[in-house]
């Protein structure tokens, strides 16, 4: 990224930081690369970033927050939650594939950052179960579903569907069958979900 006049935000530092990221991995990347990238001193990073691992974190919030905003969107839709909750779940699939599939080498750079994130990765594990507890939710009070629990079972759709937004199962989701299985399962725990 050159060096610009623009003012040196928050924002701005969180690209270059992707950018270093991308070029350098986690292992090397240092807060004097993204200043360099920007064209400003180490010191004017940290006056928006206290430590090194406060921009590590601020960059995996951003990059898990990417499909969140989308994902919501779909939760708040006034339509049938049963539809909802197909087009939330194929959505969420779809986001963590498209990830893995067009940035590879930064995808395994943020499932590195992920890893050592934990608080970033739990609140937005959160955000996704507590959209998914509104449309299950919404489903129960349609008479669509008939579950006890809204939030209990949103959990265990979201568990249950691991495999298809956990990275640690990047490598499965282009074999050949992955949408098949997919859909599949969502038919599955739909019917359940009705039962």
């Amino acid at each position: 990224m050159p060096p610009t006049t623009e003012p040196l935000t928050a924002e701005r530092i969180l690209e270059a930081t992707e950018e270093v990221l991308r070029r350098h991995g986690p292992a090397k990347a240092t807060v004097v690369d993204v200043a360099r990238a920007l064209g400003v001193s180490h010191g004017s990073v940290y006056r928006h970033f206290r430590t090194k691992a406060a921009l590590r974190e601020a960059v995996t919030k951003r990059w898990l927050d990417r499909a969140t905003g989308m994902l919501a969107a779909i939760a708040a839709q006034d339509r049938d939650p049963e539809a909802r909750l197909r087009d939330w779940l194929a959505a969420l699939f779809e986001a963590k594939r498209r990830k893995a599939g067009d940035d590879p080498e930064l995808f395994a750079t943020y499932t590195v950052l992920t890893g050592e994130n934990v608080a970033a990765v739990i609140e937005h594990l959160t955000e996704l179960t507590d959209q998914l507890t509104r449309v299950v939710r919404d489903g129960v009070d349609a008479g669509t579903f008939t579950v006890a629990d809204p939030a209990v079972t949103a959990r265990a759709v979201f568990q249950a569907t691991g495999r298809f937004h956990d990275p640690c199962y990047a490598p499965e989701w282009e074999q050949p069958g992955a949408d098949e299985e997919f859909t599949a399962l969502v038919d599955l725990l739909v019917r359940g979900l009705r039962a």
